[in-house]
């Protein structure tokens, strides 16, 4: 096992960064173009590039661990401590019981500390007693227990075991299926390092005994039902969506395999807009989030609308928003056909295109009876002055 420390390049939100031949070898460059085109654009060395590496990373931050020898950084272009509030409003995750948490220099050192977290708080709750249920059993026993199928038990007189049908007193349910395989994938990330992993594998075996090992996607941790006896994996659950929507699968092979951590800047941009405009909006409108519409009576033309603002009395459209994680001069006439679409899909009109830096040349144009718009939802400054800076723009 080698263990010297992997050499790391960095490289920032969509600046091409140029690499002489020796410092990527053709190996590792086909491995990151064919694992991590969506991540990171490749153009290999040719008299295009001056015969030397480009790379540019498309709107992700975080690590990718391409080689055990070489590993690399993608950094964002905003001040990282927005990206960590970003992360607050877009998971639920309250940073107040970390101290500290957003004072991490590096995305890496914010990953394992969030990590340490949820160990922690598995561990603690190990010793109160995990959450358990009641769960329907059928199964053959040679006694008696709960309700005897006796139909069944007719069917075949000869045999010996009997069909029973009972409810079982378990810790092997959803709630901790979710714990259990977001800790598994954390422990194989290779992100952590030894100051942590031994609190993620105490609380990995912790849940092992128990608890079956299921892959859980990283909705499972939606929309879940919460009562007095398990109100505490609430926060739980926020964390282990957030690991498990940023880790991607790896594509080493054998025990060795470490998981990329990876965050995709458009979709948290959507994310942190939407919940930032939910808390902070006026009781007068509702706010629809991924609102589904259909265009066909067969349902084959479908889409989901970013945003959607209701007025709170009237029921009515007020308008409709798409967030763009992007910096053009000018939208895209793309972008202004498609949210004119959705406008027009909800019988409203107004609509807006939400950037995160100011245009150039901002937007304000009426086609036919729609009134269409820019705003700004600015990331390269304090974010809760930028969003009331948003909303009075979006409410004037």
């Amino acid at each position: 096992m080698n263990s010297a420390q992997p050499r790391i390049l960095s490289l920032t939100e969509y600046e091409p960064v140029r690499l002489a031949p020796p410092e990527i070898s053709l190996a590792a460059g086909e491995a990151l173009l064919r694992h991590y085109a969506n991540q990171v654009e490749v153009e290999f060395p040719t008299p295009k590039t001056d015969d030397q590496w480009q790379l540019r990373s498309l709107g992700w931050v975080g690590h990718i661990p391409l080689t055990p020898e070489l590993h690399f950084a993608l950094r964002p272009k905003m001040p990282l401590a927005n990206i960590f509030r970003m992360l607050e409003y877009a998971y639920h995750l309250d940073f107040n019981i970390l101290p500290g948490l957003v004072d991490c220099q590096s995305l890496p050192e914010f990953y394992e500390r969030l990590a340490h977290l949820l160990a922690r708080r598995v561990l603690d709750r190990g010793r109160q007693g995990f959450y358990r249920a009641y769960l329907p059993r059928a199964e053959e026993l040679p006694y008696v227990r709960g309700r005897l199928d006796v139909a069944q038990s007719l069917r075949s007189p000869g045999q010996i075991k009997l069909n029973c049908h009972y409810q079982e007193h378990t810790a092997d349910v959803a709630d901790n299926h979710i714990l259990l395989w977001t800790l598994f994938c954390i422990a194989r990330s290779g992100a952590c390092t030894e100051r942590v992993l031994p609190a993620i594998r105490r609380a990995y075996r912790a849940l092992q005994g128990p608890v079956t090992l299921m892959p859980q996607p990283p909705q499972a941790c939606l929309n879940r039902l919460y009562h007095r006896l398990n109100h505490d994996y609430q926060p739980l659950h926020a964390l282990c969506r957030f690991f498990l929507e940023q880790s991607g699968p790896g594509h080493q092979m054998g025990r060795q395999k470490m998981l990329p951590f990876l965050v995709n800047m458009a979709r948290l941009y959507e994310l942190f807009v939407a919940e930032w405009l939910k808390a902070h909006l006026p009781d007068n409108i509702n706010l629809n989030i991924q609102e589904k519409v259909n265009l066909s009576q067969t349902n084959t033309l479908q889409f989901e609308i970013d945003l959607v603002l209701y007025d709170t009395h009237t029921g009515a459209t007020r308008c409709v928003l798409d967030t763009k994680y992007k910096t053009p001069g000018i939208p895209a006439h793309n972008d202004i056909f498609q949210v004119v679409t959705y406008a027009e899909a909800k019988g409203c009109r107004e609509a807006i295109l939400i950037y995160p830096t100011r245009l150039p040349q901002p937007l304000d144009e009426t086609i036919g009876d729609i009134r269409i718009r820019s705003l700004t939802f600015a990331l390269d400054e304090d974010l809760e002055q930028a969003g009331q800076k948003f909303r009075q723009s979006l409410l004037d």
